[in-house]
């Protein structure tokens, strides 16, 4: 059944249940049911990379299974098949598996083009999220449904459950701070999966002219924002693991300072360290590992730090590890290299300014509360499943 909501849609579905009456868990993209009978006889334009998988089969030879004719791949940041670096052009082409024509999202064009939807009947997007807000996957979430309402052509989202989505911190972004790793007035760690998230940019009308897209959203079956999600593919080559997702909302913050996050390294995004030998007993070196880590930061040099590896607990969002650093650094520029990137990440210039200021975690956290209590109140119109409060 569809059930019509605003300018947006949801298929309302029902979970099954296995033999011990625990509901089990399928993506959008798992469930044909509530989705090939829309797609019958229609041109399907998909934004996917190597996480769309519908029972470990990539959605595009899934699809083929189906009988649903696919006539053009949209690729994000990391490339169709995942294996870009952070930051690294994708070009236009060809799958070699398929022979359909793949359009780059993360290159000169980051907005799908008249021309490029002109054979497109309905978009479909099903990429793995990991609920941070610089994360770009949404952006390029955001610029397709752009293009889906300028063009009158109806987006569907195949959802997946979100990693970090069983909780909501960090400084809400600033419109003077909106970039391509922060398009929307969202928490750092916004607690939505991505078709909540899509649900949130229609019904507040953040798409350019206030836009909305028809949309439809095919829910992920028995998830709540309660459980714990261990993603089954890395999500891009750097997020290798389930402590990398985890720790990524605290550590991307070290991107704008001379302190490696492990890129270049096995275990990115799971250490820090700089080239002060007092920064710590752990030692890495970083080396240029292609497809995840050109010419990562502090090539060839030994790093001094921590290694996340051994923590007991692994925390929520906090400003701990990026506050320990900074105040071993008696000469600020030695440390934060790119302030504006800085910024650009946190979506406000006020982290700074508080940290220069010699505020701690819990007062810099608390000046946040007002904007975040409001945001969790946004956010409540636009939930699809159970949430962790």
């Amino acid at each position: 059944m569809l059930k019509k909501i605003g300018f947006f849609a949801v298929i309302l579905f029902s979970v099954s249940c296995n033999a011990q009456g625990t509901t089990e868990l399928k993506t959008g993209a798992e469930q044909p049911e509530k989705y090939v009978h829309l797609l019958q006889n229609k041109k399907a334009g998909l934004v996917v990379n190597h996480t769309s998988l519908a029972d470990e089969v990539h959605l595009i030879d899934f699809f083929q299974k189906q009988k649903i004719e696919v006539v053009k791949i949209f690729a994000p940041e990391h490339g169709f098949r995942g294996d870009a670096a952070a930051g690294e052009l994708i070009e236009d082409g060809v799958d070699s598996k398929t022979g359909i024509p793949v359009v780059s999202l993360y290159g000169e064009t980051r907005k799908p083009l008249p021309e490029h939807l002109a054979d497109v009947d309905v978009v479909i997007f099903d990429i793995q999220d990991v609920g941070c807000r610089f994360y770009t996957y949404i952006s390029t979430l955001h610029l397709v449904m752009e293009a889906c309402a300028e063009n009158d052509k109806p987006l569907m989202v195949f959802d997946r459950p979100n990693p970090n989505g069983d909780y909501v911190a960090g400084p809400i972004l600033k419109p003077e701070f909106e970039s391509f790793v922060g398009m929307h007035p969202i928490a750092l760690v916004h607690g939505c999966t991505v078709g909540e998230l899509a649900q949130m940019i229609n019904g507040e009308k953040w798409l350019k002219n206030k836009n909305q897209c028809e949309l439809t959203v095919i829910p992920v079956a028995g998830y709540s924002h309660k459980m714990a999600y261990s993603l089954p593919v890395a999500p891009s080559p750097n997020l290798p693991n389930d402590l990398a997702v985890r720790l990524y909302p605290s550590l991307c913050f070290f991107e704008a300072t001379s302190v490696s996050v492990g890129r270049g390294t096995d275990f990115p995004f799971q250490v820090l360290g700089g080239l002060k030998p007092d920064l710590g007993d752990f030692t890495f070196t970083p080396r240029s590992i292609p497809h995840a880590a050109v010419t990562p930061l502090n090539e060839g040099k030994v790093c001094y730090g921590v290694d996340l590896r051994q923590l007991e607990k692994v925390p929520r969002f906090t400003l701990k590890f990026f506050l320990d650093f900074y105040r071993q650094y008696d000469n600020e520029k030695k440390f934060l290299t790119r302030e504006h990137w800085l910024n650009l990440l946190a979506g406000t210039d006020k982290l700074i300014e508080q940290i220069r200021q010699g505020l701690s975690e819990a007062e810099i956290e608390e000046s946040w509360q007002p904007e975040l209590e409001n945001y969790k109140r946004m956010r409540k119109k636009y939930l699809l499943y159970p949430d962790f409060e």
